[in-house]
């Protein structure tokens, strides 16, 4: 039987399913292909799209302008250079140590600096520009440039870097910047763990980025800072930027106006050169700082680019300690400035009058230890307005007795002893005003009554700043409540004067207190009498003090010291004054203290005078204004001083 034709016909079905289902197996394969290329050009394209993107785009941040300082008659106090620098994506570099070997030849630093700088580069993100140098000159940023090709993701740059024209006028007051350091970094991040910021600032991601490290520039950083920009970029594959896509312009940083008048300011600090001493002049209507001295003062310029060793062990082996604010950061016993708190808590209490006599000889003794006035053979009688003229020791030993220590401090506290004062400074002292409470918290022990005798003149635990006690005068002049305030405006907009609460001192008292201040100065028995005004208009009223460092000990007094002038210098008795002017219509209070200067009268007085008669004068105070005999010695003084016209604009020594 002939099968063939059976097998041919089988063989033909077989073979026609066979490309059926293999055309059905590509027919199928070809629709899941062509649906999944949909699916990836249609529904995946913006993911792919990106990715693409992130390779080939990169993101840079946009530094701000730093926020300028100005005085508050718009004199420059801290502004903005033009800086010529050279900054490295390391993102964009393929082989760094080969490029970090080619600026080295171009910027010639040394291997140790190329080190710190590797590692620098290594431990921030490669998206982060980073300042390899700056303040280069302009040679040696054209050569950077000219030998781009060999330096991808090098480019030069043209930035800005702080100045301050005023140099060491203001470097208490306004700081200076420096490169953010890992405690800046610690700080923010502690600051948003605990929710005092929303969110962190990558500038200070950036490294050699300025941020306030003193002063004004520190307090206000982030306000002076302002807020970062950025860009996109595009690059090639070398890391080339091919063109700009994309810009978010940074926001500069807001400008402030000080209150500190500049004319004033730079009278201080030439006033005070030489010594190691404090100055506060303040608007006693406004609380308005005009003036805060404090020497020896710094250049602040030196520190912004990295301060030489030299330079910094000469400011640290200073005696005179200049990178102290003393103004603010001191804290000095008042000495006998306390005397018109004791005056006011003793009145106000009733257990004295004006008129009462307090007989003066020489000390007080009390449970067999004497204490002594600084009159060894005493005042005689004396009354409030005499013992303040004469800075009686003794009477205010007797009034303190009857007062009791728990109303001087309430007396001290109003008028703002161991206050601290919100001002963008740091380190601002708030002083002790000890009390019977305070000694037992913080001393463990009980109060004494010679603890209340050496407090009421100013000694034993009583502590102020020069601020304070420009404040307290102040407080004494109007009878309210001033406060001190240093900004006057950001960003153009005045900020508002506040209006200050009455003291509600009994106005009787606070005149008696008055008049006894006047008479320090304008009596010829008052212990400033020799630093009196001979304008009527512009005379002053004012308290001398002498504060005691240490006592003059058995063996110095067998080697033959017996005066303060005898002991070396750091042991000596600081030297305050206290003052406000006009006398008939208060605008202005002062506060000065001598470092171991001696004498209130004869060191700090003087300079108080001068002060305030600049302030009051609005410049170079005439020789009409000093007694007679005194003229040509003030004179020779003014003329040495070497005042510079604060209208005089000292950019260009910086440019």
């Amino acid at each position: 039987m002939d099968t063939s034709g059976i097998d041919t016909e089988y063989n033909k079905r077989r073979h026609d399913r066979r490309i059926f289902i293999l055309g059905g197996a590509m027919a199928i394969f070809s629709g899941t292909l062509a649906y999944r290329m949909h699916f990836l050009q249609v529904n995946e394209s913006s993911k792919f799209r990106l990715l693409a993107e992130e390779n080939r785009i990169n993101i840079r941040l946009l530094t701000p302008t730093r926020g300028e300082i100005f005085d508050r008659n718009g004199i420059l106090l801290a502004g903005n250079k033009q800086n010529f620098k050279v900054i490295l994506v390391k993102d964009e570099i393929k082989d760094l140590d080969q490029v970090l070997l080619n600026l080295e030849k171009i910027l010639k630093f040394s291997k140790s600096f190329k080190d710190q700088l590797k590692s620098e580069i290594l431990k921030r993100s490669p998206l982060i520009p980073i300042t390899v140098s700056d303040n280069l000159s302009w040679e040696q940023l054209s050569e950077v440039a000219v030998n781009s090709p060999t330096l991808p993701g090098v480019s030069p740059e043209v930035g800005l870097s702080r100045f301050y024209p005023r140099s060491t006028d203001y470097s208490h007051i306004v700081g200076y910047v420096g490169a953010v350091g890992e405690k800046d970094i610690i700080k923010m991040d502690r600051d948003y763990r605990e929710g005092k910021i929303s969110k962190k600032d990558p500038l200070l991601e950036i490294p050699k980025f300025q941020v306030g490290k003193t002063g004004v520039e520190n307090k206000l950083d982030r306000q002076l800072r302002g807020k970062a920009g950025n860009k996109k970029i595009e690059v090639n594959s070398v890391g080339r930027v091919m063109r700009e896509l994309s810009r978010l312009e940074s926001i500069k940083g807001a400008n402030i106006n000080l209150t500190i008048d500049t004319r004033l300011q730079h009278f201080v600090q030439k006033r005070l050169s030489g010594l190691s001493a404090s100055a506060v002049l303040m608007d006693v209507n406004s609380g308005e700082l005009l003036a805060i001295g404090s020497t020896p003062a710094f250049d602040p310029n030196k520190f912004i680019g990295g301060i030489s060793h030299s330079d910094y062990n000469s400011i640290l082996e200073n005696p005179y300690n200049p990178l102290w604010n003393k103004s603010v950061q001191g804290s000095y016993p008042p000495g006998s400035t306390f005397k018109m708190i004791v005056s006011l808590a003793a009145l106000e209490a009733g257990v004295i009058s004006v008129t009462d006599e307090i007989n003066c000889k020489g000390f007080t003794e009390i449970s067999g230890r004497k204490f002594y006035c600084w009159k060894s053979g005493g005042h005689g009688k004396v009354n409030l307005h005499n013992s303040l003229k004469q800075s009686c020791d003794h009477y205010y030993y007797e009034l303190s007795q009857r007062v009791g220590i728990t109303k001087i401090a309430a007396m001290a506290r109003r008028l703002g002893v161991g206050e601290k004062y919100d001002l963008p400074l740091p380190l601002v002292e708030s002083g002790i005003m000890p009390s019977r409470e305070w000694r037992k918290k913080e001393k463990g022990q009980e109060w004494k009554i010679g603890d209340t005798l050496n407090t009421a003149i100013g000694q034993g635990d009583v502590l102020a700043s020069p601020l304070q006690l420009a404040v307290i005068t102040a407080r004494l002049a109007t009878n309210s409540i001033v406060k001190p305030r240093l900004i006057k405006s950001f960003s153009g907009l005045s900020l508002p004067i506040e209006s200050f609460k009455p003291l509600n001192i009994d106005p009787f008292a606070m005149r008696e207190v008055r008049r006894g201040m006047y008479s320090v100065v304008n009596d010829k028995r008052g212990t400033a009498y020799s630093s009196r005004v001979e304008q009527y208009d512009k005379e002053f009223a004012g308290k001398t003090g002498t504060s005691q460092v240490t006592e003059i000990s058995k063996s110095e007094r067998k080697r033959g010291v017996s005066k303060n002038e005898d002991k070396p210098w750091k042991y000596r008795d600081h030297a305050l004054f206290v003052g406000y002017a006009p006398f008939k219509n208060p605008k202005y209070s002062v506060s000065v203290v001598v470092e171991h200067g001696g004498s209130g009268s004869a060191a700090a007085a003087p300079i108080a005078r001068d002060i305030m008669l600049a302030a009051q004068y609005g410049s170079l105070p005439p020789l009409s204004a000093y007694p007679e005999a005194q003229r040509s010695r003030i004179d020779s003084m003014l003329t040495k001083m070497q005042l510079v016209d604060p209208d005089k604009t000292l950019r260009a020594d910086y440019e």
